[in-house]
């Protein structure tokens, strides 16, 4: 199992850039943060803009995984977003995943002006976003001219620093982003169930994150890929709670999804208040279980795919 953490970008940077080194000096393989222009109950609270964030985490760190979690097509163009994403993969030096999703229609949207889309004509954007970005960022140039967008003649120079692109890691929970996932992804993500923050506790999950990912076995073998080619990754905190309740907790949690076939949990900077409300100190004794595994790899060399999220996992947590 491998373990990340979320950091809301809600701090100016002098208390922020002390989070970021943290979760490096804790033994986090990776750590992300959300891509909008507000956020939810947050929306009237201070947040900033998620590649600047990553790109001075990188400048504070060496060795951690840094990812969006996640960029949407809501207020995102393929072309200007790859350039930001082979840009910050060279800043880090090969560390960075690039997390994507369809979006939910949330402030992001309305904030612009947009009207709402149906659940059928966001996904079928996504597909193309999803498509677009996949392919800026492996080739030197590209042309494409979709139904959502359009690319002529976008270059994409010196390329991505890993080989033959940035990882992508694919928000995808319904049958159609699933499948997309299999046929896109180095991770698939989950949170559960999108667009819901009534989290269950975490053993409740289990049998709807069961059939999730028996639905990405299925969608890899109709395309005859290889399953285990893909990261499985949880986000919790949203509708799978109490991971972070005790170390005990995170214990349990961890042994549980690593044997559903998760490889990779991803936890919450604790708050002060809702959402993601919770103890720092249960963070830091977690912590303790993670710096002892030890043996963190850095950056790969230029030419190779290896990012910090492929590197031997930690075993699982055992907290004393």
């Amino acid at each position: 199992m491998r373990y990340g953490i979320v950091i809301l970008p809600e701090h100016r940077w002098p208390v922020a850039r002390e989070h970021w080194r943290r979760a490096e000096e804790f033994g986090f393989d990776h750590a992300w943060t959300h891509d909008h222009l507000m956020w939810r109950w947050l929306r009237e609270e201070p947040w900033f803009g998620c590649v600047p964030t990553l790109t001075a985490a990188a400048t504070v760190t060496s060795r951690i995984g840094l990812g969006t979690l996640v960029a949407t097509p809501e207020y995102r163009h393929p072309v200007a977003f790859a350039k930001e994403m082979m840009t910050l993969d060279d800043i880090s030096q090969g560390r960075l995943v690039c997390g994507l999703g369809s979006g939910a229609g949330g402030h992001d949207e309305r904030v612009l002006g947009k009207r709402p889309l149906s659940p059928g004509r966001r996904h079928r954007r996504f597909e193309e976003f999803v498509e677009l970005t996949d392919r800026l960022l492996r080739d030197q140039e590209t042309t494409y001219h979709g139904h959502w967008y359009d690319a002529d003649g976008a270059w994409m120079l010196p390329g991505c620093l890993q080989r033959p692109r940035v990882p992508l890691a694919i928000a995808a929970a319904g049958p159609r982003s699933v499948r997309l996932a299999a046929r896109y992804a180095d991770i698939w993500l989950t949170n559960g169930t999108p667009g819901r923050f009534d989290a269950l506790p975490y053993r409740e999950t289990l049998p709807l994150l069961r059939r999730q990912s028996a639905a990405l076995e299925e969608a890899c073998a109709e395309i005859g890929r290889d399953v285990t080619t893909l990261r499985r990754m949880l986000v919790t905190g949203a509708t799978v709670g109490g991971v972070l309740a005790s170390a005990a907790a995170f214990e349990d949690a961890a042994g549980l999804f690593a044997e559903a076939g998760f490889t990779d949990l991803v936890v919450t900077w604790p708050r002060d208040a809702h959402p993601y409300k919770g103890k720092m100190a249960v963070l830091e004794r977690v912590a303790k279980t993670l710096t002892r595994t030890g043996g963190r790899p850095t950056a790969p060399a230029r030419g190779t795919n290896s990012p910090p999220w492929a590197a031997p996992p930690h075993s699982t947590a055992c907290v004393t």
